[in-house]
């Protein structure tokens, strides 16, 4: 078997080595290139077109998908958000492999979520083959400022991602993480529900 006899996007799809520019894979990046374009470039005035634009992007966006310009992916079709998504300016994924993201799901400036990797040694990595490994992400997760999530990472449901953290391991439901390397900081629990910030409780009472 050699790259020229392969079905490149089927073997991306799959985690298993491929050549990024063949098998029509070049023209599918142009493709979303052009979408990602008209994103960028929408006038302010035009905002309500938001939601239409992301759904043309994605693969599958639930009700009230909402992205801040600039935002930048590889395909957008491996890409799917559930409900009353948002992410804030500078959001970057990387979806050569699936990153599927549940609701309620809010995301802070400058994150990268990258689902794609290059072999360590530099002969192989020369060779041109690559390859994704798919990130999952939970419902009602909390992604912080200029995090990065690397290759083959699952976050569970109720996450809070401390800003500048680097995720390169799984994590588990109703967890705090931060750090580079993402560490548990600690479990979340019922009392956390009064407190808006630290130590400073709600002061109003439809929270």
């Amino acid at each position: 078997m050699n790259r020229n006899t392969v079905n490149h996007k089927k073997r991306m799809l799959a985690g298993l080595p491929y050549i990024a520019d063949m098998g029509g894979l070049a023209q599918e990046r142009m493709q979303c290139k052009r979408k990602i374009w008209e994103f960028n470039n929408l006038h302010p005035d035009n905002a309500s077109r938001i939601p239409e634009l992301v759904r043309g992007i994605f693969g599958s966006a639930g009700e009230g998908a909402y992205i801040e310009a600039p935002f930048h992916c590889d395909y957008g079709t491996n890409i799917t958000v559930g409900k009353n998504f948002f992410a804030n300016y500078n959001l970057t994924i990387l979806d050569v492999a699936p990153v599927v993201i549940g609701d309620n799901v809010m995301i802070a400036p400058n994150v990268s979520i990258y689902t794609a990797g290059h072999p360590v040694h530099p002969d192989s990595r020369n060779s041109g083959y690559e390859y994704g490994m798919p990130i999952t992400i939970g419902n009602n997760v909390w992604i912080g400022g200029s995090v990065t999530i690397l290759p083959g990472v699952h976050i569970g449901d109720n996450c809070v991602i401390g800003g500048g953290s680097v995720v390169t391991k799984d994590i588990e439901s109703d967890t705090i993480v931060a750090g580079n390397p993402a560490h548990v900081i600690r479990k979340i629990t019922s009392e956390d529900r009064d407190y808006y910030f630290k130590n400073r409780k709600f002061d109003v009472m439809d929270y």
